[in-house]
């Protein structure tokens, strides 16, 4: 059961934490083991226990990243760091910081601590961490995981603003033809019917439609909501996802963008990670978990291996079919200059920049072919509305 405490410490600061007792006694004698003086113990509210409670936005963790790098290299031990950085966060971010606050207080590493919440710091992020700590510059690190962040979603932004548009006009486009559909088709289908007028096929096709809306309408919800179940659960197993991550590269056009986009990440990660001091088959092996697509995992769990048996990193690249030909070359020039990390950092600026221009492509196509699936899709329900309606007037 956890329990949250209010406590302050030698100097007089408050501290909060939570901690896993049996009762609210026990977890007082918990903090005051570590040397704190308790001034109030609660039960953590099961409804906002983070991490069984929503989740928490990136830019808290990059916030924190930043903040904690600067009061480290200000002087301030970590744990007045962690508790100043407890009282400034989000409810969410606070009971992670608390916790591990308190793991630190008890003699845990930070990377440690920061490890039993998977679910806000990525195994690279402990990773680094843990680096940093072994060469004794963990403020440098964090100034570099905050700056690589910050990267990430300022890219990660730009992808999304750039498809925003389509989907928005996508979703109006379905909401006007559900819309004709539900109110205007069959109002007209009554007053065809009045006139017992022949309906040519496209007409007796959309009145088809129509009336399948309104007299079926909870079995294509049950269709639409069942179909994404079972598509959700065989995606979630090996077999489903390893089928998804190896078609989404070849989709026509935003396959090229996808396979940038990961290639991005993976190459600004490597980048990070070998110049942090990580040795490089660790770093591989990490960066593979948090790729997360199978098939790449598969690919660089492959080059690991290759790499600790003695082959160079750049054939291992060179050889595997998931990364261009560049990145073997590119990585081989790493290797003979000794700078790895400055190359695969080009890279990842390379690649970031070849994803930039597939975006603004890629928003360049769809927005004729959106006006052009919206003219015929608007064009056919004229046709087929219209034409039964010229029909009567040359009857009358």
């Amino acid at each position: 059961m956890k329990f949250r405490y209010k406590a302050r410490d030698a100097r007089g600061l408050e501290v909060k934490g939570v901690v896993d007792a049996p009762d609210a006694k026990n977890a007082a004698g918990m903090a005051r083991e570590k040397k704190l003086t308790v001034i109030s113990v609660s039960k953590e509210p099961k409804g906002l226990n983070w991490p069984e409670w929503g989740r928490v936005n990136p830019s808290e963790v990059t916030n924190f990243t930043r903040q904690l790098a600067t009061m480290i290299n200000a002087g301030l031990p970590i744990t007045d760091a962690l508790n100043l950085l407890q009282l400034q966060s989000g409810p969410r971010m606070s009971g992670a910081v608390g916790q591990i606050m308190a793991d630190v207080q008890s003699g845990v590493s930070l990377s440690e601590a920061m490890s039993k919440h998977p679910a806000l710091f990525s195994k690279v992020y402990v990773a680094l961490v843990r680096a940093g700590e072994a060469a004794g510059v963990v403020e440098t690190i964090l100034i570099r995981l905050a700056d690589t962040l910050e990267k990430g979603r300022a890219f990660h932004g730009k992808v999304i603003s750039a498809m925003i548009y389509p989907i928005i006009i996508l979703v109006g486009m379905a909401a006007v033809i559900i819309l004709m559909m539900v109110v205007v088709v069959p109002k007209l289908t009554e007053v065809y019917k009045q006139f017992d007028a022949q309906l040519p096929l496209a007409t007796r096709i959309v009145v088809g439609m129509s009336d399948a809306f309104m007299n079926y309408w909870w079995l294509i919800m049950i269709g639409v909501v069942g179909g994404v179940g079972v598509i959700g659960r065989y995606m979630r197993r090996p077999a489903g996802r390893r089928w998804w991550d190896s078609l989404v590269y070849k989709f026509p056009v935003t396959g090229a963008l996808a396979r940038e986009t990961m290639l991005t990440e993976l190459t600004r990660t490597l980048a990070l990670l070998v110049g942090s001091g990580v040795a490089i088959v660790e770093a591989i092996n990490i960066v593979a978990e948090a790729v997360g697509s199978v098939v790449v995992e598969a690919e660089m769990k492959l080059i690991a291996k290759r790499v600790e048996k003695g082959f160079s990193l750049a054939v291992s690249f060179g050889e595997s079919p998931s990364f261009p030909p560049i990145v073997g070359q590119m990585v081989a020039v790493g290797e003979e200059t000794g700078k790895l990390d400055d190359v695969l950092a080009k890279l990842s600026a390379f690649f970031e920049g070849e994803s930039e221009q597939k975006v603004k492509n890629l928003t360049t196509a769809l927005e004729p072919i959106i006006l052009i699936i919206m003219a015929l899709g608007v064009g056919f329900l004229m046709y087929a509305i219209i034409m039964p309606i010229y029909g009567i007037t040359n009857k009358i």
